[in-house]
C-alpha cells in the first residue's frame, strides 16, 4: 500500500501535469509595478501613482531608503524621493518581492505556520543575497533579493493542496514531499510569472551543489546564502564538505567564513533582512 506521502506526491504530480495544480498568481500591484518599470515611456511618477495606492508598501519602501543599506545624505520623506533614490528597476523588484508576502498566509494553523516559516527563510536568504551581490559580484542586488524571495515559491502550492484537501500528514512526511517536489514546481511558477530566465532556474539549481557554471549567478548566491543561514547548526548541509562547492570560488568567498562574525557584513545582512520582514 502506498504511504500517505507517496499518494500525496503522486496526486500533486498528476495535478501539475494536468495543469490542475493551483499555482499562485502575482498580486495585482506587483504586476502593475512590473509593467510600468518595463515600459519605455513610463516615468517615476507613474510608478509612484501605482505604489501609493498601497499604503503599507509605500511605507516600507520609504523605510528601505532610510535604512543603513541606502542611507544617503538626506532623509527620504515621501514615495517620490524613495523611488528616485532606488531607481525604477530596483523599486519594481522590491515592490514585487514585498507584495508576495501576502501569499504566504493560510487559514489552518499548521499550514499558516509553515508558510510563515517559509517566508521567514526566504527573507533571510534574500537579505544575505543582496549583500553578497553587492560585495562580491556584478550581479544586481535587486535581482539577487528577488531570487532569495522566490527560491522556495514551489512550497506554496504543495501546502495549499494539503490545506484545500484537508490531508492529514505528519510533519516529517510533508517535509519529504516538499523536498522532492518544490524545485520543479517553483521553476514552473517563475516561468508562468515571466520572470527573467536567470531567476527561473534558481529553485532547482540552488541545491545542486556540484553545479559548474562559467561565472557566478543568482543560483550561486542563493546556495551560499542558504549555507550561511545554517552555519554551525545541525542542518544536513553542515555535514557536507563545503570546500568542494565551487559556488564559493565563483563568488570569491572562503567556504569556511562565517559571515555573522564579519561585523560590517553582518550589520548589512541584518539591515537587509529587517527591510523585508
Amino acid at each position: 500500500m502506498a504511504t500517505i506521502s507517496e499518494t500525496l506526491k503522486q496526486d500533486i504530480i498528476a495535478a501539475l501535469e494536468a495543469d490542475k495544480l493551483v499555482l499562485p498568481t502575482l498580486p495585482e500591484a506587483a504586476l502593475q509595478v512590473r509593467e510600468i518599470a518595463e515600459s519605455e515611456d513610463s516615468s517615476i511618477q507613474d510608478l509612484v501613482k501605482v505604489i501609493s495606492t498601497d499604503t503599507a508598501l509605500s511605507a516600507r519602501l520609504i523605510r528601505v531608503c532610510n535604512s543603513p543599506l541606502f542611507r544617503g545624505a538626506r532623509q527620504i520623506e515621501n514615495l517620490t524621493m524613495a523611488v528616485s533614490r532606488l531607481g525604477m528597476a530596483y523599486t519594481s523588484n522590491l515592490a514585487m518581492g514585498l507584495a508576495m508576502e501576502q501569499m504566504f498566509q493560510a487559514t489552518s494553523e499548521m499550514i499558516d505556520k509553515r508558510l510563515r516559516a517559509t517566508w521567514q527563510t526566504s527573507t533571510e536568504v534574500a537579505g544575505i543575497c543582496h549583500v553578497l551581490a553587492q560585495h562580491y559580484t556584478r550581479l544586481k542586488p535587486d535581482q539577487a533579493t528577488l531570487a532569495g524571495l522566490v527560491h522556495l515559491i514551489g512550497v506554496l502550492p504543495i501546502l495549499r493542496h494539503v490545506e484545500d484537501h484537508d490531508i492529514q500528514i505528519s510533519s516529517d512526511m510533508l517535509d519529504n514531499v516538499i523536498d522532492e517536489l518544490h524545485a520543479d514546481i517553483g521553476v514552473r511558477i517563475l516561468k508562468k510569472w515571466d520572470f527573467p530566465e536567470e531567476l527561473q532556474a534558481v529553485p532547482r539549481e540552488f541545491t545542486h551543489f556540484t553545479r559548474e557554471v562559467p561565472k557566478a549567478d543568482y543560483a550561486d548566491l542563493v546556495m551560499v546564502a542558504n549555507l550561511q543561514l545554517v552555519v554551525g547548526s545541525e542542518h544536513p548541509f553542515c555535514e557536507m564538505d563545503w570546500t568542494t562547492i565551487s559556488a564559493f570560488d565563483r563568488l570569491g568567498l572562503d567556504p569556511n567564513i562565517d559571515m555573522s562574525e564579519e561585523e560590517d557584513l553582518n550589520a548589512e545582512m541584518e539591515a537587509a533582512m529587517a527591510l523585508l520582514q
